[in-house]
């Protein structure tokens, strides 16, 4: 009776199977579990649809933001200050630590997100003077002033965040989050303080739009020109500092940089008109604001600011390869296209001037150059030239009479007839009016015809030659050049084919 009355016991005491069998999912599910699971259509429901408040006010907030430093970070970008906004975010580390050490021994809540901005605008503003000082008042360069600056002035926030930790009036639990941002945990009082001091600096930089873009250009007509230079650029710098301080709850202050410079740096890739660029960075830095806080809310686990950063940069991968027209894939491709085009070109003047030298041209059968002698001409590989000469047929240039012979056609003769021309047309200029000497005037020929425009020919032909003539130039390494008539500056000795 004894020994049942323990055993009874003894299983009262134990946790049942069910227990144990729960208790893994009890530990999945416990705050500090970190891990990252696949999120199941509920939660990108959730998100896409904006079924939560705080995810509405993030994303919002966090696409305005993105908008603002879009715009804004174009006019930086193009004035040469990028790296001024990642000195200035440094910079408001100490304002912030200074504002929430007055605060609180003034007896006021230090943590209010006004107070704190405060103190870091004005924090951000003395470091940009301490900025201007060092590089105005001593032979540093603007380089080495924005490395002393964010160095010291970052140092002294740590220090400073130090002293709040030893406070006793208060406590500095979430003054970090400044550094590393910490957009969970906006509410929507700061989403509207984002916007609307991100929409105001937008609206500015649009009214100030003409004198912003002059700024960035040319500083020095901009001058000339009557426009308060030095005011224009504390505007600008102005305009960074407030769309930096907003971005601080965001994205931190170690991230903020990289809504300044990554949205414009990407719609560099897709434009070159500036009016362009500003708003196709407005729209980059809006869709990395959204994207990366979506990612955020769907990834639990994972930071709003580093998601928002990381779409930027994919966002600037892909414009750095995609874009049009400064783009890598398109680069290439006209690479490849001028390459063709000058190997074609020289093919052709080769083989006319082989058919000039030889006396053929005069004849009206159009006869066989052999491959063999174009080697002598120009340094190809039989591999190469092969290539080009296969491009050339199917471009109906030329066309192959026998295995070593290939001959012009009839367009392929006009265009080389042309390409001829042209090129003796600029060796003229550059022996006439650019003092180059005729026995060098080829190669430096050579490295510009390629690309010259029909209004550039047209010009040439009405400064070098004194009669319109369809004739083809001879060539001027035989011409008897006289230096002293500024009319044709040229004496032909005969034009062949005339």
């Amino acid at each position: 009776m004894r020994l049942f009355a323990m055993i009874v016991l003894l299983l009262s005491l134990c946790p049942a199977p069910a227990l144990l069998a729960a208790e893994p999912s009890i530990s999945q599910e416990s705050i500090t579990d970190r891990s990252i699971s696949l999120p199941e259509w509920k939660d990108w429901r959730r998100v896409f649809f904006l079924e939560d408040y705080n995810t509405r006010i993030v994303i919002l907030g966090t696409t305005l933001l993105g908008m603002s430093a879009g715009m804004i970070g174009s006019f930086a970008l193009l004035r040469k200050r990028a790296l001024m906004g990642d000195a200035l975010s440094h910079a408001t580390l100490p304002g912030i630590a200074l504002a929430f050490i007055l605060a609180t021994s003034l007896g006021m809540n230090g943590k209010t997100l006004p107070v704190l901005l405060s103190g870091a605008a004005i924090s951000g503003l003395l470091g940009i003077a301490s900025i201007l000082l060092i590089r105005n008042l001593t032979r540093l360069k603007e380089d080495a002033a924005l490395g002393i600056v964010l160095s010291v002035f970052f140092g002294a926030g740590v220090a400073l965040l130090g002293i709040v930790q030893q406070m006793q009036t208060g406590h500095a639990a979430g003054l970090e989050s400044f550094i590393y941002g910490k957009t969970a945990s906006m509410v929507a009082s700061d989403a509207w303080l984002i916007g609307s001091a991100g929409l105001t600096c937008m609206l500015i930089s649009i009214f100030l739009y003409k004198e912003l873009t002059l700024l960035c250009f040319d500083e020095g007509f901009a001058h000339s020109r009557g426009f308060p230079v030095v005011f224009l650029d504390m505007i600008l710098m102005g305009l960074v500092v407030v769309v930096t301080i907003i971005g601080l709850q965001a994205v931190g202050l170690i991230l903020m940089i990289s809504l300044l410079v990554i949205p414009p740096a990407a719609a560099r890739f897709w434009t070159e008109k500036i009016f362009y660029l500003s708003l196709v960075a407005t729209v980059l830095g809006a869709l990395s604001g959204m994207i990366g806080s979506a990612m955020s809310a769907i990834f639990p686990n994972l930071p709003s600011g580093a998601m928002i950063v990381l779409v930027a940069t994919s966002m600037f991968l892909v414009s750095m390869v995609f874009g049009i027209p400064r783009g890598i894939l398109i680069r290439k491709v006209r690479r490849y296209q001028l390459n063709t085009k000058v190997n074609r070109q020289h093919l052709l003047r080769s083989i006319y001037e082989y058919l000039e030298a030889h006396r053929m041209l005069a004849e009206k059968q159009i006869k066989p150059v052999p491959v063999t002698a174009l080697y002598q001409m120009r340094s190809w590989s039989p591999t190469a030239l092969h290539k080009i000469i296969r491009r050339a047929e199917q471009n109906d240039l030329i066309e192959t009479v026998s295995g070593d012979q290939i001959r012009l056609t009839p367009l392929g003769l006009t265009e080389a007839a042309r390409v001829v021309h042209e090129h003796r047309l600029w060796e003229l200029y550059l022996i006439t009016y650019a003092d180059v000497a005729s026995s060098k005037v080829d190669r430096d020929a050579d490295a510009i015809e390629h690309v010259l425009e029909p209004e550039v020919i047209a010009e040439l032909e009405a400064l070098l030659i004194q009669q319109a003539s369809s004739d083809i130039l001879a060539s001027p390494h035989t011409l008897e050049i006289d230096p002293g008539n500024t009319d044709s500056s040229v004496s032909q000795s005969g034009r062949p084919g005339s």
